[in-house]
């Protein structure tokens, strides 16, 4: 066999692991906890019990050592917690951005999710997500219109990153939708 394949752009790469390529998605994680405790606070009247539902759809509950003297949950702490803790999956992080998903449609706010954060929780989800989820966007070429991003072959369907994590975590029942052609 001739040497050719050092001459392509990828033969040239040293040899080993790459340490800055990990799995662990505590700092996502912690990230979209902070985003949580940031809506809570930007929302004074917001019915009591809504942290205690983000860390329970989070699935987080453990990390939080009990209501704060005012009643809340402190979520700045358990962000500190996740950060600094055990390493977390790809499936934790897209359970705390559907946790992140619901606080936000319940408060009637932006989520403000990270478009990358959102993008790998739809990645994770679109394969995890009940099969009518799952067959929406089958074939198709998902694609974030806020993102560089995109996932899967086909037509494309497109969204920006919370609508699609939103649609797939099961929090809307808005899928994402062909571009506009420009043809009327």
């Amino acid at each position: 066999m001739s040497d050719f394949a050092r001459h392509l752009p990828l033969s040239q790469r040293g040899q080993g692991d790459d340490p800055s390529v990990t799995a662990d998605r505590r700092g996502a994680l912690a990230d979209v906890v902070d985003r949580a405790a940031d809506l809570l606070a930007d929302a004074p009247d917001a019915p009591p019990g809504l942290a205690a539902a983000f860390l329970d759809v989070a699935g987080l509950r453990a990390e939080a050592t009990g209501p704060a003297a005012d009643g809340t949950m402190p979520l700045r702490e358990v962000a500190q917690r996740v950060r600094a803790g055990r390493r977390r999956s790809i499936r934790a992080l897209a359970a705390g951005v559907k946790a992140l998903l619901l606080l936000a449609r319940d408060l009637s706010a932006d989520a403000g999710v990270d478009p990358f954060i959102a993008g790998a929780a739809a990645l994770y989800a679109s394969a995890a997500a009940p099969a009518d989820r799952r067959a929406a966007v089958r074939g198709h070429t998902v694609r974030a219109t806020d993102a560089p991003w995109t996932f899967g072959s086909g037509p494309p369907l497109e969204a920006t990153s919370a609508q699609i994590a939103a649609f797939l975590l099961g929090v809307s029942d808005e899928p994402p939708r062909r571009p506009a052609t420009g043809r009327g």
